[in-house]
């Protein structure tokens, strides 16, 4: 039997154009992608998880195909992001959603969970950006690094950002889908707003101060050889919100993206439990 086919649509939130794209049917499931990439990075599990949940997959503000508004009018924060994710489950009656998080989605995820605790059902956090980090390189030059990013960051550069920061030694790197990313990323709009959430998601006080308050069923997520964050991050985050599960994969900063039929198997199995009220 075919698949069946993506519903693609904009939702305004805050007054920020989202391009969303939904699949399958069931209890709903947001996935919430991370920083330089779009809905396409769960493009591996979505044959897994369609026929059990409505995904729910937007590009956040200022990337993919969303809107890219000027920092000035967009703040480009954890906060800013949750509230446009919280105007998206308003706007397509999610009610209460399970949620799929990576890296600065997890931020995100986590802001919900602690702020808004009534429109989570169980969360999963994959390597999610917590505590206090290093991009590395060019990524993290203080001034350096902005003329980078919106005059200079080429293909070559963002291609090894992938291939040293987020994927683990050896993988074969899914060429197609991170030249996709780049291209999303390269104009001056996209590359303002990249530059912006740099910026803006650097001080992780914030996000290290909700975690007491995340009560939701959780399951964290990590990779062995996450260049990014490495794995004692994320038992030190399990133990701080009280997960249910915490696992520890064969991957790099993205194991969903390396490992998605083990993925699907051991995170579906977590989403299909029943969960306390809020």
């Amino acid at each position: 039997m075919a698949a069946p086919e993506a519903r693609v649509q904009d939702v305004n939130a805050r007054r920020v154009r989202l391009r969303v794209v939904s699949e399958g049917e069931g209890p709903p499931l947001l996935l919430l992608h991370d920083f330089l990439m779009d809905h396409r990075a769960f493009d591996d599990v979505v044959p897994g998880l369609r026929g059990a949940f409505r995904l729910v997959m937007p590009d956040l503000p200022g990337f993919g195909e969303s809107e890219k508004p000027p920092p000035a009018r967009f703040d480009y924060g954890v906060e800013a992001f949750a509230d446009c994710v919280t105007d998206l489950v308003a706007a397509l009656d999610l009610g209460r959603a399970h949620v799929i998080a990576h890296g600065m989605g997890g931020a995100i995820a986590l802001a919900l969970a602690a702020e808004r605790p009534e429109l989570i059902d169980r969360l999963v956090l994959v390597s999610p950006l917590v505590y206090p980090h290093a991009r590395g390189g060019l990524l993290n030059a203080p001034v350096l690094g902005g003329l980078v990013f919106k005059q200079f960051y080429g293909r070559a550069l963002f291609r090894g950002y992938f291939r040293d920061r987020i994927f683990s030694p050896g993988f074969a790197m899914p060429l197609g889908r991170i030249d996709g990313f780049y291209e999303r990323f390269n104009s001056p709009p996209a590359r303002e707003s990249a530059y912006a959430t740099m910026n803006a998601l650097a001080d992780t006080r914030p996000t290290m101060a909700r975690l007491a308050r995340v009560k939701r069923p959780t399951f964290v997520v990590w990779g062995r050889a996450d260049a990014l964050h490495p794995p004692q991050l994320g038992q030190r985050l399990a133990r701080e919100v009280g997960a249910e599960r915490f696992e520890i994969m064969e991957a790099g900063h993205a194991p969903y993206m390396e490992l998605p039929e083990p993925f699907v198997a051991t995170v579906g199995a977590f989403l299909r439990r029943r969960s306390p009220p809020v």
